[in-house]
């Protein structure tokens, strides 16, 4: 249980601490460091073996990295625009769909009337709704759904944790001169680049080894479940950290959107 809330809290700490950086490297920039950072402790873990990859294991591989890297550029953009907690809270959305999608019961259907509610909440139209930013929240959502998918895809083709390795390092290289012409055009300040390094280490190294260390241990639909406290993790470092405070009618539809998954993953 420790190892699941540290590495919740991790992984929002990091989002937050990288969110400081934005005024000097925007969200790209961030990403671009914290995709370097990833490959970094994945390559380390997995020891990927790219040349013994066949078409079949490459393409679900590229696509991975495709999608990781949109996913993290479509929530740090998000997290600019709509703040962390909200920006979580929707992209939280694509494995409650996974989760929704898979199940035959009809207790699911109303957890999925229970997100949609919140997000109409959410979404709400107010003088200062965003959404481009609300939208990105649900790419990031969708791009979230699709690389579980593409996840069990990759474990099913590559042994170990070459396939994600892979894809990381694809992600990075993409992202690598991306970074430099983000560094040519605002060059970067000490505190920038370390807040970027802390949201990588933290938002992806920590959470990682934790969740790998977790899952030895913890069945899947616990884990699954404890994953649902992410959004409101979210909303708590936002304003710590942040200051991003928020309404009632946002904590309400933060609330439905994760009691919609833990009742959704809970064992009848």
């Amino acid at each position: 249980m420790a190892a699941m809330f540290g590495s919740g809290l991790s992984n929002q700490t990091g989002a937050a601490i990288g969110s400081l950086a934005f005024p000097v490297l925007g969200p790209l920039g961030v990403v671009a460091v914290r995709q370097y950072v990833a490959a970094l402790v994945l390559v380390a873990v997995g020891r990927p073996r790219p040349r013994d990859f066949t078409w079949r294991q490459w393409w679900p591989v590229l696509l991975l990295a495709l999608v990781f890297g949109t996913m993290n550029l479509t929530l740090y953009t998000a997290i600019d625009r709509v703040g962390l907690g909200l920006a979580v809270t929707l992209e939280f959305l694509g494995p409650l769909t996974i989760a929704l999608t898979a199940s035959r019961r009809r207790l699911d259907a109303g957890c999925a009337v229970l997100a949609a509610a919140g997000v109409v909440v959410l979404m709400r139209p107010r003088p200062s709704t965003d959404y481009p930013g609300m939208a990105l929240g649900l790419v990031a959502a969708s791009c979230w759904a699709s690389y579980i998918l593409l996840n069990r895809v990759v474990g099913r083709r590559i042994p170990g944790a070459q396939g994600p390795a892979a894809a990381a390092s694809v992600s990075a290289l993409t992202f690598l001169p991306i970074g430099i012409l983000v560094a040519a055009r605002h060059p970067p300040t000490a505190g920038a680049v370390l807040c970027a390094v802390a949201a990588g280490v933290l938002s992806s190294a920590v959470p990682y080894l934790a969740d790998l260390l977790t899952l030895r241990k913890v069945p899947a639909q616990t884990f699954g479940l404890f994953m649902s406290v992410n959004p409101v993790l979210a909303a708590v470092v936002g304003w710590a950290v942040l200051g991003q405070s928020l309404g009632a009618p946002e904590w309400a539809a933060i609330g439905a959107v994760v009691a919609a998954n833990a009742v959704s993953l809970a064992p009848l």
